[in-house]
């Protein structure tokens, strides 16, 4: 018998804000130091959102989204910021 598997997709499991907000918490806390793990959550939180209207509210344009968070992607920190703040999401840094 053989196994099949799924593609399993982070942004289909988060539906509040809450799980948006634990699960980025999870991914800054598992990132390696490169920002890799933080862009693929934002990645998935903006699929999980609606790509248009956060570019949108970012003041970005949908392509660029998509190019700053795809697995190539490596955004700047005033994107990040950009994209943290259309969230309604605050970065915090904590000792």
């Amino acid at each position: 018998m053989t196994e099949t598997f799924a593609k399993w997709d982070a942004a289909e499991h988060l539906r509040t804000r809450e799980d948006v907000q634990l699960y980025l918490e999870a991914c800054a806390e598992e990132d390696p130091g490169d920002g890799s793990l933080i862009r693929a959550a934002l990645s998935d939180i903006a699929r999980a959102e609606n790509m248009s209207r956060l570019a949108r509210e970012a003041g970005l344009s949908r392509e660029g989204l998509y190019k700053a968070l795809s697995e190539d992607g490596n955004p700047t920190f005033a994107t990040v910021m950009k994209i943290t703040r259309a969230l309604g999401m605050q970065l915090r840094i904590s000792a």
